[in-house]
């Protein structure tokens, strides 16, 4: 399944590129899941910077 075929061209750097897959690939697991991707990743980035316990990680799960 194609996620995007133009958006990814405009990542701005390399490291962008490569991060951006990443990031797409996740909102439309979001999507399939029935989940809303803008909140779950607000969820989980607070989570993080409040530190979410590594052995709690599959919380963190769409």
């Amino acid at each position: 399944m194609a996620l995007n075929r133009k958006n990814a061209l405009f990542a701005g750097s390399d490291a962008g590129g490569q991060h951006w897959p990443v990031l797409a690939s996740l909102v439309e697991t979001c999507k399939l899941n029935a989940v809303e991707p803008q909140a779950y990743l607000a969820d989980v980035l607070t989570r993080l910077v409040n530190h979410h316990p590594n052995s709690r990680v599959d919380e963190l799960l769409p």
